[in-house]
């Protein structure tokens, strides 16, 4: 397939996986409106393809991504409102893709930056990242990305994070569950990672992914059921059961 033109991130397929990094080295990688419209961009031309089993997402010049782009919030407040709502469709978007999310943390994951992290399924971060939701030290609120930090950290974390902007380093984020892994290889472990995923069936994966969303409404039970059915009868699963029986890969196994 062919990948959106973008200006401040590379984006490159390869193996059936989509490495995107985050390229603009004058501003730490900021989330600024451009940023967000490539990520948002290059993401919305692979969610339906199922032939994409993983992303990566990574910052350039060892550093992931500083935040929001501060100077963007200097309009009215239309201005400031669709700012706020379009980060968080962004977040949504990066946490609700089908696809394997996998963040690749070094140097400053910060507000947002450290939000968008919290959007993917899996974080691996290296000692040193530094972390901080330092938003309130700057008189700002860490709105949008709450649900997402929360979401990793459980909220009595979450609010002492927030409410102190305390800066923590990779094996904090580590304890407080913002991060999985900590490692000085983020390739090698990233290497790792994809052997796993790309074991596993992609509509499988997307349909897990989709479930999971799901947990606490009234109706789970249902869902769940409906959600095992159509994964058994489908293509993929009846080629999962077959390889199973006949003691052997799936085809998807061999498919990249």
């Amino acid at each position: 397939m062919t990948l959106p033109n973008t200006e401040n991130l590379s984006a490159s397929l390869d193996g059936g996986w989509l490495t995107i990094s985050l390229n603009t080295p004058h501003n730490r990688n900021a989330l600024s409106a451009g940023m967000s419209a490539d990520l948002t961009s290059v993401l919305q031309a692979v969610r339906d393809d199922r032939s994409v089993r993983g992303i990566t997402i990574r910052g350039s010049g060892g550093v992931f991504c500083a935040g929001g782009d501060l100077k963007g919030f200097s309009g009215d407040k239309a201005d400031i409102l669709a700012i706020s709502k379009g980060g968080g469709a962004l977040f949504a978007l990066v946490a609700s893709m089908p696809q394997v999310v996998v963040a690749l943390v070094e140097g400053a994951a910060v507000a947002g930056g450290l939000g968008l992290a919290c959007c993917a399924d899996i974080v691996v971060t290296t000692k040193t990242a530094q972390y901080a939701l330092s938003e309130t030290r700057l008189g700002i609120v860490a709105a949008q990305i709450a649900p997402f930090v929360v979401a990793r950290t459980g909220l009595v974390v979450a609010k002492r994070l927030m409410l102190t902007g305390a800066l923590f380093n990779g094996e904090e984020a580590v304890r407080y569950g913002i991060a999985d892994f900590v490692t000085e290889n983020l390739e090698d472990k990233e290497t790792e990672i994809k052997k796993q995923v790309l074991q596993c069936a992609p509509g499988a994966n997307a349909l897990t992914k989709d479930l999971l969303t799901k947990l606490g409404t009234d109706d789970f039970t249902e869902v769940a059921a409906q959600t095992f059915l159509t994964a058994l009868r489908s293509e993929e699963g009846r080629e999962g059961l077959s390889a199973f029986i006949e003691k052997r890969k799936p085809n998807w196994v061999d498919a990249v």
